[in-house]
């Protein structure tokens, strides 16, 4: 589909619905939708080419692994290792292997 129309439906990512629906076309700049009214729950908002957004909890997470990388110093990080994949190991705690097991201590017959 080369051209859109005005009322022409197309297919977006409605934030109410938290779906992909049909949409009709509401407004249109330089040839492309730019706003669409969602067919299902009838809520206008900007046309997003079928994306979702990205939800709060991803971008928190990214967040706070440039802030890991950001505080991680060059001489730490092995040579061998490429700059472009950051890996962390670590050492498994000591303490792990000597806490009891919880549960009900079984008797041997």
């Amino acid at each position: 589909m080369s051209e859109f129309r005005l009322g022409d439906v197309i297919d977006d990512h409605c934030i109410k619905c938290r779906r992909i629906t049909n949409h009709s076309i509401v407004s249109i700049v330089t040839a492309k939708p730019a706003k669409v009214r969602c067919r299902t729950c009838y809520h206008d908002h900007d046309y997003r080419n079928e994306e979702a957004p990205p939800s709060k909890k991803d971008l928190k997470k990214a967040e706070l692994f440039k802030e890991v990388l950001a505080a991680a110093s060059p001489a730490a990080i092995p040579a061998d290792i490429p700059a472009d994949i950051p890996e962390v190991v670590t050492e498994a705690e000591p303490e792990a292997a000597e806490k009891p097991k919880k549960g009900k201590a079984r008797k041997k017959a």
